[in-house]
């Protein structure tokens, strides 16, 4: 049964076409990422998904209720993590988190069970004010009052951004706790490595979905030869690459170049080519593409259509 349905959504700002034509579904139960860079439109879907958005059209449900006509429903059932921390600065973790019981007409105790893990954490300080907190202390405050009503369905915008290593290590670790519980999680991030820790993701760029599948379905749609190429002088390198005859794409990545050709490689070939001009040492080694892999190779297929 699907948790969360999208049916052609378009959101438009002016002349910018923050969403497409939009079509998803979600499953309950599932933690459900959208991944993409900043701008792709991830923030959009969600305000309109969580009901503080109108689209221009199209027509979204979150547990059968309609996320317009049926706003109110929408609100009570659902639990929204914002891309920036949006609790009260002047008021305690521990007065935080009763405000938000309070309003939803429930208490810290009863529902401790699905915030324990994450709260225990940080209530050893919850006299300490909401405006004082690192970020991770920010980033599990701000889940915990998220999830103080027990909702149905919990939506995460960019939730690790800024955040450090450990604790985005953390917090996913407390997503895949929370899908115990049978919460539908909803999760947009710009990080690739993270779609890894998904059942399911979405990959949107420029507003709209490129694809939808496991994280290592997108990677096997990947069906190109893929190397890793490093030298010491990389733009050097990925310019003389992406005027190489059997190029179909290079790019940076991280401290190398992931160089996919056209046609089968001659090894050879390509290495007396980078000899010629590189002048300095290159390493050369076939790889298995990632998710980000992929996701740039659907960029290039949707520029070429």
């Amino acid at each position: 049964m699907s948790s969360i349905l999208i049916k052609d959504i378009e959101k438009s700002y002016g002349d910018c076409h923050a969403l497409k034509p939009v079509n998803l579904e979600v499953n309950e139960g599932e933690i459900f990422g959208l991944i993409g860079p900043d701008g792709a439109g991830k923030t959009t879907l969600i305000r309109i998904l969580t009901s503080l958005m109108l689209p221009d059209a199209g027509e979204a449900y979150v547990s059968g209720h309609h996320v317009v006509k049926d706003y109110k429903k929408v609100r009570n059932i659902i639990g929204y993590m914002p891309g920036k921390f949006a609790l009260y600065t002047d008021l305690s973790i521990e007065e935080n988190l009763n405000l938000f019981a309070g309003i939803f007409e429930t208490t810290i105790e009863k529902n401790y069970h699905l915030i324990a893990p994450i709260y225990s954490q940080i209530e050893p300080f919850k006299k300490r004010l909401a405006g004082q907190l690192s970020g991770g202390m920010k980033q599990k405050l701000a889940l915990s009052c998220a999830l103080i009503h027990k909702p149905e369905v919990l939506f995460l915008d960019e939730p690790t951004t800024g955040v450090d290593p450990v604790s985005r290590k953390e917090f996913w670790d407390m997503l895949k706790d929370l899908k115990k519980h049978g919460i539908t999680i909803f999760v947009s991030t710009p990080y690739m490595d993270e779609a890894n820790r998904c059942d399911r993701i979405a990959l949107i760029q420029d507003g709209k979905i490129l694809g939808v599948a496991t994280p290592k379905e997108i990677e096997n749609k990947f069906e190109r030869d893929l190397y890793s190429i490093k030298a010491s002088n990389m733009h050097l390198l990925i310019t003389h690459l992406r005027n190489y005859e059997n190029t179909h794409s290079a790019y940076p990545f991280g401290e190398s170049c992931h160089f996919s050709p056209k046609e089968k490689l001659d090894e050879k070939h390509l290495t007396n080519y980078l000899r010629e001009r590189c002048k300095k040492e290159f390493h050369i080694e076939k790889i298995q593409p990632g998710i980000e892999d992929s996701f740039i190779e659907l960029m290039v297929k949707e520029n070429e259509e």
